[in-house]
C-alpha cells in the first residue's frame, strides 16, 4: 500500500500543532467534578475522647467520664452491658484486652449500671483458656455486685445468619453471635490497637465484625470456623465486614 503521508503534509499539520494545542479541553481530557455521597449520611459526628497517661485502668475509666453525657442515656435504654474484649490470640497478652482495661470500664459503670455485664469473646481458640492466661476470672470475683459474667460466644452457639461474599463472587452464609446483635444489649467493643495486613488496623469496628462470626464449640466435631469466610481477599475482606 502506498503511503500517501508526503513530506508537505507532515509540514502542515506541523504549523497546524500550536493552534491545536490551545483549543478548549475537551470531556475526555478534563471529566467532569464529581461529588461522591456518603454511603451512609448522619446527622451529626460521634464524639470521640482521648487522653494520655501511664495507668490503663486509670486511663479508661477517665476516657469513658469524658463522654457520659453520651453514653448515659444510651445506658439507660438497655437490659444488660456486653464488654467484647479483643482477644485474637489466647495465649500471647499483647495481642489480647488487658484485664485493667475490663475493669476500667466496670469503673466507669459501677455507680451508673447496677448489672448485669457479659465479659463475652468469640476467639479463634479456646476463648475460656483465654480468659483464665488473662486472668479474666479475678475480674469478674471483683465485681459481684454488678452480677459480671464470662461467656464464650462459641460455646454458647446462639447466632444469626447473614450472607457474605466468597472469593468467587458466590453468595455464603455465615453464622454471627445473637448476643452481639441483641437490641436489647449495650455493647462496648474494647479493642486493642493492632495492625493488619488486609484492612490496615484493628480498631473497635473490626473488633465487633471479625469477632462476631462463631467456629465449632471446644469438643464439637465435626470442625467448622465462620471467621475464615470473612477472608476472602482484600476486596471481599472490606465487602465481608461492610455487610
Amino acid at each position: 500500500m502506498k503511503d500517501t503521508f508526503s513530506r508537505r503534509g507532515f509540514l502542515h499539520w506541523a504549523a497546524a500543532a500550536p493552534v491545536l494545542n490551545h483549543r478548549p479541553a475537551t470531556a475526555q481530557q478534563a471529566p467532569a467534578r464529581y461529588e461522591p455521597q456518603p454511603v451512609f449520611p448522619v446527622e451529626r459526628r460521634s464524639v470521640v475522647a482521648l487522653l494520655k497517661g501511664e495507668e490503663r485502668r486509670k486511663l479508661i475509666h477517665d476516657t469513658l467520664q469524658a463522654i457520659d453525657d453520651q453514653i448515659r442515656p444510651l445506658l439507660k435504654r438497655k437490659k444488660y452491658v456486653v464488654i467484647k474484649p479483643n482477644n485474637v490470640s489466647t495465649v500471647n497478652q499483647l495481642a489480647a484486652t488487658h484485664a485493667d482495661t475490663l475493669r476500667g470500664i466496670l469503673d466507669y459503670l459501677a455507680p451508673r449500671f447496677k448489672g448485669p455485664v457479659v465479659i463475652a469473646e468469640s476467639s479463634a481458640g479456646d476463648t475460656m483458656s483465654g480468659y483464665e492466661n488473662f486472668k479474666y476470672p479475678q475480674v469478674a470475683a471483683e465485681f459481684r455486685s454488678q452480677k459480671v459474667s464470662l461467656v464464650d460466644l462459641n460455646d454458647e452457639a446462639r447466632y444469626q445468619v447473614i450472607p457474605l461474599l466468597t472469593p468467587d463472587l458466590h453468595v455464603q452464609p455465615v453464622r454471627l453471635a445473637a448476643r452481639l446483635l441483641d437490641p436489647d444489649a449495650f455493647i462496648i467493643s474494647a479493642g486493642i490497637l493492632k495492625t493488619h495486613n488486609t484492612v490496615i488496623a484493628t480498631l473497635s469496628v473490626k473488633n465487633m465484625t471479625l469477632g462476631a462470626p462463631l467456629h465449632n464449640r471446644p469438643k464439637e466435631t465435626p470442625r467448622w470456623n465462620d471467621k475464615r469466610k470473612y477472608h476472602g481477599g482484600v476486596r471481599q475482606t472490606h465487602y465481608n465486614m461492610m455487610l
